[in-house]
């Protein structure tokens, strides 16, 4: 990558950076909104993920018997294969359905000219990591009972998920600043993720897909993106070099898209709401 291209693939980072103060407040209160209102609160943090995968597990383990390679016949195996895919996806299709409406539902701060509108994409992001971070926890604490200790390829988690979030963002601004203009883009993210979710690894294995049509799967993106986290989650694969270098130039390639987009269609936010 070039040093232009780096400085502009920092720059939106930076200015994260800049507004942390008000990306903490901001996403402190998106957290405490969606949770306001409810009688256990915070605790369906936890309880949440240990229900989807109690229920995953039963339906796909025991009722359609669907079995995963390199797992043998273990239950607790093949729930904690399922629980990955779902939580990473989670995290994904969270981001994406929300995006639509970021601006839509803060048009106040449009008419601010000094608001980083941008921070919103951010804080979407942040309230989806802190759904998936406790989804984490579980999936690990369950792998480290089932296993005895999870994998020492975990501790490369990082190198996978932070790519993952800029990709996010990126999408996030592109998805913002398209919805302001077309207001089908929440049903077409909608549509979008629930075909992702089938056509991705997520419920069954690859190999369960007839070899004809697995080159369709691979066309997925979430499909490379399931597969790299369970691979260091579950079943201790070390993400190769190459793999982790055009996963970072994805995730530069998307974060640059999206801030050009989001850039140049922002100034006709305000004459749209």
């Amino acid at each position: 990558m070039t040093e232009a291209a780096s400085v502009r693939v920092l720059r939106p980072v930076g200015l994260a950076w800049r507004h942390r103060e008000l990306l903490r407040e901001m996403t402190r209160r998106e957290i405490v909104r969606r949770y306001r209102g409810s009688a256990l609160g915070a605790i369906w943090l936890v309880l949440a993920p240990l229900l989807m995968l109690a229920v995953y597990a039963f339906v796909f383990g025991v009722v359609f018997q669907v079995r995963w390679g390199g797992v043998g016949d273990s239950k607790a195996m093949f729930a904690a294969v399922l629980f990955c895919g779902v939580s990473v996806f989670s995290l994904f299709a969270d981001v994406l359905n929300r995006s639509p409406m970021l601006i839509l539902e803060n048009v106040n701060y449009v008419k601010k000219v000094v608001f980083p509108l941008e921070i919103l994409s951010y804080v979407a992001v942040l309230a989806a990591c802190l759904h998936f971070a406790f989804s984490l926890v579980v999936l690990l604490v369950f792998v480290g009972v089932s296993m005895g200790v999870p994998p020492l390829s975990v501790v490369a988690l990082p190198l996978v998920l932070l790519p993952f979030l800029l990709v996010l963002v990126g999408l996030s601004w592109l998805v913002a600043a398209l919805g302001v203009f077309l207001r089908d883009v929440a049903q077409v993210t909608g549509f979008i993720t629930t075909a992702m979710m089938f056509l991705s690894p997520v419920f069954y294995p690859i190999t369960a897909v007839p070899e004809s049509y697995r080159h369709l799967l691979w066309l997925n993106p979430m499909t490379h993106v399931v597969e790299m986290f369970r691979g260091i989650l579950i079943f201790g694969r070390w993400p190769a070099w190459q793999e982790l270098l055009l996963w970072w130039l994805v995730a530069a390639g998307a974060l640059l898209i999206g801030h050009a987009v989001f850039r140049r269609l922002r100034s006709g936010f305000a004459d749209v709401l």
